[in-house]
């Protein structure tokens, strides 16, 4: 809040404060309620700044929250996914611990392999040399016909045969242990590359997650040194807001003793009035019995009794007069106002042409400004038999009165009009008992005080 501004206006409070008139100087009261209001309207206008600030602070914090459970929602989104890539990380580092198992393994069984290739080489060697020093396969011929008999020929044949097929199933087996070993390296050097890329691209995966982690952990530290901010703002907001609800509440209070102090006015007029109205009718008595009297004694010439003078139209006797002439167009209750029921708090009256607005009794004027709602409007206390009342005459075209004016039932106060929210040249008029309150609580139906 603009503190200049709230100390200069605490300071014109204050000011008006000390200098609220007494009943005997009216003069100078003439512009207290105007001042009054004035002040509580500036007061009344920056409180709805500050609250429409509030409701605003309100929405950042709100959305600021919104941001922080979304984030929360990514970050344990995340937080799931990198528990179950540490979860895969630590499966693949334990298929990578047996692989590696299983290739020292392996190593070791190739390296036994080895030892019986080298020891197959060396027997399969040593057939050859056997062979060569021979004469090669002659030998096995010279070995069939060295046989001494056919008994002796055949087992010559099944020994060369056996000694062939042995040779032919170590040349197989050296084979096949030889492709064997170079399957299970290839397999197991594939099994192994594919686990150490299975794990990089995980470690990779992890890393970016811990960085996207980190990044919106970051990210909700921020938002929440925001809000704590927006909570701040708004406390000073708030405590702004009671401050001007305060002074608010200190100028409706120092209004209605204007108006009460306006009121009080009201009344000592209408008991001095009565009074002097009570002195008129005895000092008509004294004189209509001395009358009497004389004409009783003889005197020829009668003295005429002097006649009342009768108020003009349209004022009408009582304490009560309508404020205007012309056509009751809407009544006081419920009513139908551009296709939306609403209840209307007054009395509408319209007529055509230059129309003068009467104030409806006597007392004084306690503002008299223009609204953007009731357009040219004019308020009046009066006090009749010890009770207060208010009466409001809205939409007139001009006012011929100012705030703390003295009128009486009759007088013109302006004419009727089509300003403010209209649609139409008429005369809005209210009635209170008691002080005008914008919540209309106590309003009345005229028709039960003014017969129109």
């Amino acid at each position: 809040m603009n503190k200049k501004y709230f100390i200069s206006l605490s300071i014109a409070a204050a000011l008006t404060i000390g200098s609220l008139p007494t009943l005997a100087t009216t003069a100078s009261a003439n512009s207290s309620v105007e001042d009054l209001k004035k002040q509580q309207d500036d007061v009344s206008s920056k409180k709805e700044e500050i609250n429409g600030k509030i409701s605003e602070k309100n929405s950042q914090i709100d959305q600021t929250i919104n941001k922080q459970k979304d984030l929360e929602s990514q970050i344990t989104e995340i937080s799931t996914k990198l528990k179950d890539t540490e979860t895969k990380i630590a499966e693949k580092t334990k298929e990578i611990d047996e692989t590696t198992a299983k290739i020292n393994k392996l190593k070791a069984d190739i390296e036994e392999l080895k030892k019986k290739i080298e020891e197959r080489n060396e027997l399969l060697k040593e057939r050859a040399r056997a062979i060569q020093e021979k004469g090669g396969s002659a030998n096995y011929l010279d070995v069939l016909l060295g046989a001494e008999s056919f008994g002796d020929f055949i087992n010559r044949v099944t020994a060369v045969n056996t000694i062939v097929s042995a040779d032919k199933k170590i040349m197989d087996e050296q084979k096949r242990d030889q492709e064997e070993l170079e399957k299970k390296q290839a397999e197991v050097e594939k099994e192994l590359a594919d686990l150490e890329s299975s794990k990089a691209n995980l470690e990779s995966l992890k890393k970016d997650l811990d960085s996207q982690k980190a990044k919106k952990a970051e990210l909700f530290k921020q938002l929440e040194a925001q809000q704590a901010s927006l909570k701040v703002e708004k406390a000073d907001l708030e405590k702004e807001s009671d401050e001007l609800s305060k002074m608010e509440h200190q100028l409706e209070g120092e209004i209605q003793a204007e108006q009460a102090r306006l009121a009080e006015l009201a009344r000592q007029r209408e008991i001095e009035r009565k009074r002097q109205a009570e002195a008129e009718a005895a000092k008509r008595a004294a004189a209509q019995k001395q009358a009497t009297s004389s004409s009783s004694g003889g005197s020829s010439s009668a003295a005429a009794a002097p006649a009342e003078k009768a108020p003009s139209a349209p004022v009408s006797a009582g304490a009560w007069t309508a404020p205007a002439s012309g056509t009751i167009t809407t009544n006081f209750g419920w009513d139908t106002l551009n296709g939306k029921r609403r209840f209307h708090y007054g009395t509408d009256i319209a007529a055509r042409g230059s129309v003068p607005i009467s104030a409806a009794a006597d007392g004084y004027v306690i503002k008299s400004h223009y609204s953007s709602s009731y357009g040219n409007v004019v308020y009046i206390t009066h006090s009749i038999n010890g009770q207060m009342f208010t009466t409001v005459y809205a939409h007139m075209s001009s006012s011929l009165v100012s705030t703390g004016q003295a009128v009486n039932k009759g007088d013109q106060i302006g004419y009727m009009g089509n300003t403010g929210y209209s649609f139409g040249q008429h005369l809005h008029f209210e009635l209170y008992r008691g002080s005008w309150s914008a919540s209309h609580s106590n309003a009345v139906n005229p028709r039960q005080y003014i017969n129109f």
